[in-house]
């Protein structure tokens, strides 16, 4: 039996929010970038910051998001082969332990890279606490089966909800309300990977603390598993299987 992934009750009380970690916001000259840009970004970024992928960093690097259309402009698809374009308030961000923030800006301040041939230069990195609100989103989170190549993997949505609530479980995370998107490919230079968007609602404050600080999944130096607030979802309703 499918298990429900939409429940009406409250959460618990929840603990005060602490700040181990945070997010580091930094400014950026960058006129464009690839739609595909996590691989190489979080090349040019390790690169300088290695320890970024240690398991005990738990840190991550934001894939650099635009809106998907304004002033009749339309978010190109990666296949168009046409650049995602950045404006002047763009920000990289990146999450780390908070101990670890006065060593990443040291690092990244002030510093250019090539991401597969378009030049940024990084500014200055403001901290900005996580989140507190209770209804979070990951754009992109590797399920179960992450890669296109197992024709045999079950990458249903029944199948990917079932997983994240495994997951979640062993963070002591209890799914009250969830809505995950359609599969999306985070395109890398070994293949493409599997992932679909996650809104998770109805979380403790201490659950959403967690959650941003730990992530879902593999692969956050490429952006995925990394919480962010949301609106909410009440009026989306749960999806229809």
């Amino acid at each position: 039996m499918t298990q429900n992934f939409w429940q009406e009750d409250s959460p618990e009380p929840a603990a005060p929010v602490t700040d181990a970690v945070v997010d580091v916001l930094f400014s950026l000259q960058c006129r464009s970038l690839p739609v595909d840009h996590a691989e190489p970004l979080a090349a040019a970024l390790l690169s300088a910051v290695p320890w970024l992928t240690e398991a005990s960093c738990r840190g991550g690097i934001h894939s650099i998001h635009v809106a998907g259309s304004q002033n009749g402009w339309q978010r190109p698809e990666a296949e168009a082969g046409q650049p995602l374009m950045l404006s002047r308030r763009t920000k990289l961000g990146i999450r780390v332990p908070k101990l670890r923030v006065p060593e990443l800006r040291a690092a990244l301040e002030h510093q250019a890279f090539d991401i597969a041939g378009h030049a940024l230069q990084l500014g200055t990195g403001k901290e900005r606490p996580l989140s507190r609100e209770t209804t979070l989103f990951a754009r992109h989170v590797c399920g179960p089966q992450n890669t296109h190549a197992d024709a045999d993997a079950d990458n249903s949505e029944a199948a990917f909800l079932e997983w994240a609530a495994t997951a979640l479980a062993e963070q002591q995370i209890k799914i009250r309300k969830a809505l995950c998107g359609k599969t999306v490919p985070v395109r890398t230079a070994s293949g493409a990977l599997s992932t679909r968007s996650l809104m998770l609602a109805n979380l403790s404050l201490e659950e959403s603390r967690r959650l941003q600080e730990q992530g879902l999944g593999p692969h956050r130096e490429l952006g995925c598993g990394l919480f962010i607030p949301h609106k909410g979802i009440d009026a989306v309703g749960p999806t229809q299987g």
